[in-house]
């Protein structure tokens, strides 16, 4: 598989943010990129929008693994299933996610994730 292929690109975005990369990670996001995750969450534009949601969020974590259980392509679309894990102080986290991944000229140009908010809301560190 190429580098460069839509599958790739969205999986090494995953790579990288896996140990909060997000220098590594946001340089494969397109400066209009929409990221849009279920409510309460919302949507946001770009590198800066994506770090902003982010950051704060994963704060908690020790160490993040995605796991891609199954990956669909057409084109410059990819849709990858996944088991997100989140390890906190005192305990895993896991939370079962769909992302919708458009890539174009190397950029991820659009991301969207469905999950059910309340699932992860629930476990994780209030603060």
């Amino acid at each position: 598989m190429s580098a460069d292929t839509p599958l790739a690109i969205a999986q090494s975005f995953l790579k990288a943010m896996e140990p909060l990369d997000y220098d590594t990670a946001l340089k494969l996001v397109a400066p209009d990129c929409t990221y849009i995750n279920p409510p309460p969450i919302g949507a946001v534009t770009g590198p800066a929008g994506i770090r902003a949601v982010l950051e704060p969020f994963f704060a908690p974590t020790l160490e993040n693994e995605f796991r891609i259980l199954r990956a669909a392509v057409s084109g410059d679309v990819v849709c990858l299933e996944r088991l997100d894990r989140h390890k906190l102080a005192d305990k895993w986290v896991e939370l079962p996610v769909t992302g919708i991944f458009e890539i174009h000229d190397g950029l991820i140009t659009y991301w969207r994730d469905y999950f059910d908010a309340a699932t992860i809301l629930n476990q994780w560190p209030r603060g």
